[in-house]
């Protein structure tokens, strides 16, 4: 068993307000050499949030979560998957943002990520 690292990315539309829906999970695993996140948008939960929410701009956001823990080419290509994870779960003050991060034991992160991303993100 392996410690891993992980973070829900939260939908925020109006950040006065404090109301979110989870969108998404980040999840590094140093010894495994492992950082990946999934995100999935629930676009009538979002508009039952804030009506005016732009569905497109959000979605955009969450890939950039999913393309940042890629191997291609992109802004964090370079760095060590601990820095883009540390980058990623950083404080933000905007509508798609991770919230805190937490830990754990697995032996597979890949199967940790789906058990996490069906019990926080999916209904």
């Amino acid at each position: 068993m392996d410690v891993y690292e992980y973070a829900v990315i939260r939908v925020i539309p109006r950040v006065e307000r404090g109301e979110l829906i989870n969108a998404g999970v980040l999840l590094y695993c140093q010894p495994r050499d492992y950082l990946c996140a999934r995100a999935e948008l629930d676009a009538v939960r979002l508009r039952a949030l804030d009506p005016v929410a732009d569905v497109r701009a959000v979605r955009q956001a969450l890939s950039a979560y999913e393309l940042s823990c890629a191997d291609e080419q992109g802004p964090l290509s370079r760095e060590s998957l601990g820095s883009r994870f540390r980058w990623l779960t950083a404080p933000r003050s905007t509508i798609v943002q991770a919230g805190p991060v937490h830990a754990g034991l697995t032996g597979d992160p890949a199967q940790e990520l789906d058990r996490l991303f069906g019990k926080l993100v999916r209904l």
